[in-house]
């Protein structure tokens, strides 16, 4: 049984039928312009007194039920979608790795990197590609810097629907073949990921198809928050921060809407500070968390592509999230990214992409800046495998 109930803007707080809209809040959106952070982005709202007695009622039948139990009554209780129409492709669970060998300290790894097409993108894309299957839509259209479009490519080929995607011609070769192997078709943009995205609305606009561009519909933070419901599952509890590599903005939101959720529920009482890691030419969330006055990121450039944005599409619910949940905002060099990721390899046998690496340096300059207390439980979100880019990777010898 589905305990979802509707959508409510996340700036107006104007409510709605879970059928009565797609994308963006009607009335919020109305200003809205490709090139400027959404406006009006949708959040799903639950049955949450509902949700909490049916996890009560599963806590009492199962006593000692395994973190994979867990997981899967957590995810099924907060979906909006009903898993018969998820795509036959396993997406999630991810393991989630106890470390004292990086910093001699505990630190929790969530690697990402094993889901289908390597990276965190799979768990929006495939609740975009069921809620496609229970609409009876045949296609499904997005922009991406190359991991959600790999991702979409390959939950739309387990699920037959034809996947359209729109990426930077300078992509990293991986994920392009990615994109290219899953029969997606794939239009190459002479320009940034800020110009794919406008391009993947114009598209939507004028075909029978479901956008799936990151924030724009609701489902993309859904699928991301199920990270953070794993989270709570396999520790048991609740950690005390959580570091995320940070671009668009989107996963950031779907960890915090994880945590929203669960409390909103009763099933936990607080909320772990949230920890955005972004790359010097990629801070707008980060100046706009400081300064309280939203600017495009200048000139975008750097290693970890995936957090490599000029107009971040969900700024205004990601500072929002930095705020509630008393978390900030971290900048990053190139060098300390590569620096990190060497580290993880080497030290753990984790081998991530450089935008996953972001979070290691960022927590190297919290723990320096005194931001991280002792004794915390301290998670480092890595989304996405290291193979998917390896001419970001630099030897010294």
């Amino acid at each position: 049984m589905s305990y979802f109930s509707g959508y409510r803007c996340t700036r107006c707080g104007h409510e709605y039928e879970p059928d009565q809209v797609t994308y963006l809040c009607p009335i919020c959106s109305r200003t809205y312009q490709p090139g400027m952070p959404l406006l009006g982005i949708l959040e799903c709202v639950f049955d949450y007194a509902q949700i909490a007695v049916a996890w009560e009622e599963f806590s009492i039948a199962f006593p000692s039920a395994n973190p994979t139990q867990k997981i899967e009554e957590l995810c099924e209780l907060f979906s909006p979608v009903d898993k018969e129409y998820y795509p036959n492709l396993p997406v999630g669970n991810t393991p989630l790795i106890c470390s004292q060998s990086l910093v001699g300290e505990t630190l929790y790894l969530k690697f990402d990197g094993v889901n289908p097409s390597g990276s965190y993108k799979d768990r929006a894309s495939s609740l975009v590609v069921a809620e496609a299957k229970r609409l009876g839509i045949k296609e499904i259209v997005t922009a991406s810097t190359g991991n959600a479009a790999a991702s979409l490519s390959a939950l739309c080929a387990a699920a037959g629907i034809k996947a359209v995607i729109f990426a930077p011609a300078k992509a990293p070769a991986a994920k392009l073949v990615q994109i290219k192997i899953h029969k997606a078709e794939l239009h190459l943009v002479d320009g940034t990921y800020d110009d794919a995205f406008a391009a993947a609305l114009e598209y939507s606009a004028t075909h029978d198809c479901l956008n799936r561009n990151t924030a724009y519909h609701p489902f993309t933070i859904e699928g991301k928050k199920t990270g953070g419901l794993e989270l709570y599952a396999q520790l048991g509890e609740l950690p005390d921060y959580i570091f995320v590599p940070t671009g668009d903005g989107v996963i950031l939101c779907g960890i915090a809407k994880a945590f929203y959720d669960l409390k909103e529920a009763g099933i936990t009482d607080r909320l772990p500070a949230l920890v955005a890691a972004q790359v010097e030419s990629s801070d707008a969330i980060t100046s706009y968390w400081e300064t309280g006055v939203y600017q495009d990121a200048k000139k975008p450039h750097t290693v970890a592509d995936s957090i490599s944005v000029r107009t971040p599409s969900a700024a205004h619910l990601a500072v929002k999230a930095l705020k509630a949940t008393h978390g900030m905002g971290i900048r990053v060099s190139d060098a300390e990214i590569l620096s990190a990721q060497k580290m993880l390899a080497s030290r753990t046998g984790i081998f991530c992409e450089p935008s996953s690496a972001a979070t290691l340096a960022a927590y190297f300059q919290a723990r320096e800046q005194g931001w991280i207390r002792d004794e915390a439980k301290v998670v480092l979100m890595l989304t996405g495998h290291g193979l998917k880019d390896i001419e970001a990777v630099k030897f010294d010898d």
